[in-house]
């Protein structure tokens, strides 16, 4: 089986690949990926050692090249697409909303274009609850519930999700989208929430909390995340929404606690700011459907997953350090120049 992963040097894609490469061993995988800031082939630097150039392949474009994008989907017997890639920072939506329309609208049509044209039989996009809003004190995101986003990120997403249910009713295509919670986990870039406050205890430095610290969101384990995509892949019946989410719903003033009590870091590095723009109140997703046609469920607790994945971080100092100061694209860079050489 042929996959076209797309943005797979991100956070979630990295670790999906990875993810599919371990579990299955009947897969070739091509990684198209722009390498943003938050792309990083040191993600897979193990994928390359193990697989370069037999089962994993890796692409550098832009899914907003009309000519790369139909070419590569015309070249290679693809069995599926996933499509991962998407600008997801929502305070950087909030400074410079362009980026987000293009690779997230744009790119997204232009890649549910060629591979319509090339007939591939699979595709499978990635999205968010972001793209529902906000919720009040009680109840939860279904796949029925109207989309509402009040960010530009979620707005740039709502309207790639559209697309896809474009595609599928106007033109038969093979379309799934998945909806999931906040992701956390391994390879995850500093910017977002747990790896930022864990950077931040380990220094002792102040650690920012936006308003009142009680926006709620509903966490899941990256792992599990890719485990749904994975059975949305391989069971999910075209034209159908499934929500992943990790059951287990936290304040951010609770998951900065959490993060002080295990790195045993006071609770006064705490320091509230300034909310920002459109801030959702409280997320929460029901993933009923995902149980019932998928048999999925989420596995890792959220005790258990920050627990490895604090680990991660502690064990993958170097890999913090190249995130933060850029090395890490000079890094890879070279790597690969050598194993060309």
């Amino acid at each position: 089986m042929h996959l076209l992963v797309t943005g797979g040097c991100g956070f979630i894609g990295s670790n999906f690949i990875q993810h599919m490469l371990a579990a299955r061993d009947d897969l070739t995988i091509v990684n198209l990926d722009k390498l943003t800031y938050a792309g990083n082939r040191r993600n897979l630097a193990e994928v390359e050692e193990r697989h370069l150039g037999r089962r994993y392949h890796f692409v550098h474009g832009d899914i907003c090249d009309q000519e790369l994008v139909p070419d590569l989907l015309a070249r290679f017997p693809f069995d599926a697409v996933l499509n991962f890639a998407a600008e997801s920072h929502v305070d950087r939506s909030i400074n410079d909303p362009f980026p987000f329309i293009t690779t997230n609208v744009v790119g997204t049509q232009n890649l549910l274009e060629a591979a319509r044209r090339a007939g591939v039989p699979r595709f499978v996009h990635i999205s968010t609850d972001e793209v529902y809003g906000t919720l009040g004190p009680t109840g939860q995101f279904t796949e029925d519930t109207p989309l509402a986003p009040n960010s530009p990120y979620s707005a740039s997403k709502a309207s790639s999700d559209l697309l896809a249910r474009a595609y599928f009713h106007t033109y038969g295509m093979p379309v799934i989208v998945t909806r999931c919670s906040n992701n956390y986990g391994p390879f995850q870039f500093p910017e977002k929430l747990i790896p930022l406050v864990y950077l931040k205890a380990s220094r002792g430095e102040p650690i920012p909390v936006y308003g009142d610290g009680l926006n709620v969101r509903d966490w899941i384990y990256v792992l599990d995340h890719c485990r749904g995509v994975e059975a949305a892949l391989f069971r999910g019946t075209p034209g159908a929404i499934y929500n992943f989410g990790g059951d287990a719903e936290r304040t951010n003033l609770d998951v900065v606690r959490t993060i002080l009590h295990l790195t045993g870091k006071s609770e006064d590095l705490i320091t509230f700011v300034t909310d920002r723009p459109g801030h959702d109140r409280r997320y929460a997703m029901a993933f009923a459907r995902s149980t019932a046609d998928l048999g999925w469920r989420p596995e890792v607790t959220f005790e258990d997953g920050m627990a490895r994945t604090l680990a991660w971080y502690e064990a993958n100092g170097a890999w913090l350090d190249e995130v933060q100061s850029g090395a890490y694209r000079q890094f890879m860079d070279a790597w690969y120049k050598t194993r060309q050489a």
